[in-house]
């Protein structure tokens, strides 16, 4: 391990043996601080996203203001991390929260800015320290969170931005310092850390891929869902875990629904990425590209028909596609993570139910029903982590965030997060 990354690990060490003592209030304040930096220059940083990764600027500077606004719910949240008395004969009887120490983040380009303070601001009210490997082609983002925490005020070390490769990311975990590790990204990049942890017995938490359906009924609202089923595919084009990937259609309503549904596809068209006026732009790379490529062929090549062509105009950018997807092809087995939607129908909410089901991930469907009954049945036997009726997915800070199955464990977000990177410690005793 190079000299630099470890004089960093020992620095956040040392900063986390006074920063866990800090208040949970004053914590909270230098919290406030940063959101108001964030919120403040939103433009300024939104730059840097777009510039890095091709995200439309406003997309961009949404992504940093939703940073503002969960990093403000955090530092008005309750404590939830005070010993808690419990009745019993002893003198002594609580249960204390102590933070684990070092946490690292392995954090992707998707969203360079969320998925970053999303994982690190409740760690670090939690009393833990923060270093962060970023996706490499986002290290200026990385270099902008930490010069905002420390213009609010964080002592040093409390957050670092480690410019690595992942090839160090074994090195940086295994070392004794870092006490646990939260990953978003791949499945594969996710067992391979989780395995690394798991040896060296230290906690994990994972944020990985989805496919999630969307599903609409004859007693949907046509219009409202379609214009939320194709920002769902095609925001950050595409590259989004919680995307609205697969559309099971109730085939009572195919002729009526996707007709409406292709019209508000087809509006999506690549812009500028600098042009607030564009919602589509290119992907992140080029290699991205072949990667999305590949699978809408090799879709096609086990029966899959195409609705619109997923045309390539450049190195990293396409014409939106659709494909008309049949159960049993190997794509619904995978994630498409670009600007390629998968249409299917069901003859009944059982067999709808039956297909969003039947994949590896479990991250967060959407139901579009008035039925109370529908509704309800779908809340209870959808296997994801979360549950959106008549809306598209978004994270909010106030509720958990996680999967199931394939996509992951562990909670962000909501107060749960605080109680992730934190040991349940017992004091029983006269």
């Amino acid at each position: 391990m190079e000299q630099l990354i470890e004089s960093k690990l020992i620095k956040a060490d040392k900063a986390f043996s006074v920063w866990r003592k800090v208040p949970f209030e004053e914590r909270q304040k230098l919290i406030a601080k940063a959101a108001g930096i964030l919120k403040n220059n939103s433009e300024k940083f939104g730059k840097i996203i777009t510039t890095e990764m091709n995200k439309p600027i406003s997309e961009s500077i949404s992504e940093v203001e939703k940073c503002a606004l969960m990093m403000n719910y955090y530092a008005e949240a309750e404590n939830i991390l005070k010993p808690e008395k419990i009745q019993s004969e002893f003198s002594y009887s609580e249960v204390h929260y102590a933070p684990k120490g070092v946490i690292l983040g392995v954090m992707p380009w998707n969203f360079p800015f969320w998925q970053v303070l999303r994982f690190a601001v409740p760690a670090i009210l939690a009393g833990n320290t923060v270093v962060l490997k970023h996706a490499s082609i986002c290290f200026g983002s990385g270099n902008a969170i930490e010069d905002v925490l420390l213009e609010a005020g964080f002592p040093e070390g409390i957050f670092q931005n480690l410019e690595v490769g992942h090839k160090v990311v074994k090195e940086i975990l295994e070392h004794d310092t870092v006490k646990g590790v939260s990953l978003t990204g791949s499945g594969k990049a996710g067992g391979e850390v989780a395995s690394i942890a798991g040896l060296n017995i230290k906690k994990s938490l994972l944020e990985l891929g989805g496919s999630d359906a969307f599903i609409i009924f004859d007693d949907a609202d046509f219009t409202e869902a379609a214009k939320a089923g194709v920002k769902s595919r095609l925001q950050n084009c595409g590259q989004t875990c919680t995307a609205a990937k697969r559309f099971i259609i109730d085939e009572k309503i195919e002729e009526e629904f996707l007709p409406k549904f292709i019209e508000e596809y087809k509006k999506y068209e690549v812009g500028d990425p600098l042009n607030k006026e564009t919602r589509l732009a290119g992907m992140a790379r080029p290699d991205l590209a072949d990667e999305l490529e590949a699978q809408f062929n090799r879709a096609l090549e086990n029966g899959a028909e195409i609705i619109i062509p997923l045309e390539r105009i450049s190195e990293n950018e396409f014409k939106p596609g659709l494909i008309r997807v049949q159960e049993g092809n190997p794509i619904l087995k995978e994630e498409l993570f670009g600007p390629l939607g998968m249409v299917m129908t069901a003859k009944n909410q059982e067999e709808a139910l039956q297909i969003a089901n039947d994949i590896p991930f479990g991250l967060s469907n959407s139901v579009w029903t008035q039925d109370k009954n529908r509704q309800m049945f779908f809340i209870e036997n959808l296997e994801s982590g979360t549950v959106n009726i008549n809306r598209m997915t978004s994270s909010d800070p106030r509720f958990p965030f996680g999967g199931s199955k394939g996509s992951g464990y562990g909670t962000e977000l909501s107060l749960l997060a605080l109680k992730e990177f934190v040991t349940a410690k017992t004091i029983v005793g006269n």
